[in-house]
């Protein structure tokens, strides 16, 4: 891979990455609802996601997807309805201290789950494989090469989203800890949840 080509893969995969996004948006509001350390089963789980969605489309899962408008339609269709119903959790959610308070939770498998019916997820894994590996005779090479790239990124960029909403935390609970802070910045992130899944609904 010459240097104007991995400048090229670098700024892609910046620009992806650490663009919000419903991955970003749900390691901030983890972080800020639960603590970092709840957060990071998600935070880690993105790149894994990531890793084997790349995997699969260099072994030509995503071209078929591509070529199925109906499982096309069906994964975003999966997505939307899953983005929408955590955002509904999380509008509901209320500060840890209320009795009957809800919880947000994404499990690590949830998360890897999540990249599998993210359109977004599997429209940048197909580029990558059109632009940087498909009919290259080092395919391969550059597959090993780009694989550990995207994980980086991934883990990078929702371990930076985690520490912003771990930093807001304590903000977030407000005077005397009566949640109110933390109820409207629920409500914030899961409107940008909503946004998100209405975009991909028109992906």
């Amino acid at each position: 891979m010459h240097a104007a080509e991995l400048s090229a893969l670098l700024m892609l995969l910046t620009a992806t990455s650490f663009t919000p996004g419903p991955n970003t948006a749900l390691s901030t509001a983890l972080a800020a609802n639960r603590g970092l350390r709840r957060a990071l089963p998600f935070v880690v789980s993105v790149p894994v996601g990531w890793g084997l969605m790349l995997s699969l489309c260099a072994a030509g899962v995503g071209a078929l997807i591509e070529a199925q408008p109906a499982l096309r339609t069906s994964i975003q269709l999966v997505g939307v309805t899953y983005l929408l119903w955590l955002a509904f959790k999380l509008a509901r959610a209320a500060a840890p201290s209320s009795a009957h308070a809800e919880r947000l939770d994404v499990t690590f498998l949830q998360g890897v789950m999540l990249q599998f019916v993210n359109i977004k997820a599997w429209m940048l894994a197909l580029t990558l494989v059109s632009g940087w590996l498909a009919g290259r005779e080092d395919m391969w090479q550059r597959l090993s090469l780009l694989l550990p790239a995207m994980v980086a990124f991934g883990f990078a960029s929702n371990l930076t989203y985690a520490l912003i909403g771990s930093l807001l935390r304590a903000w977030l609970n407000g005077p005397n800890h009566t949640g109110l802070r933390r109820r409207w910045f629920n409500r914030g992130m899961a409107v940008i949840l909503v946004a998100t899944a209405a975009w991909m609904a028109t992906f």
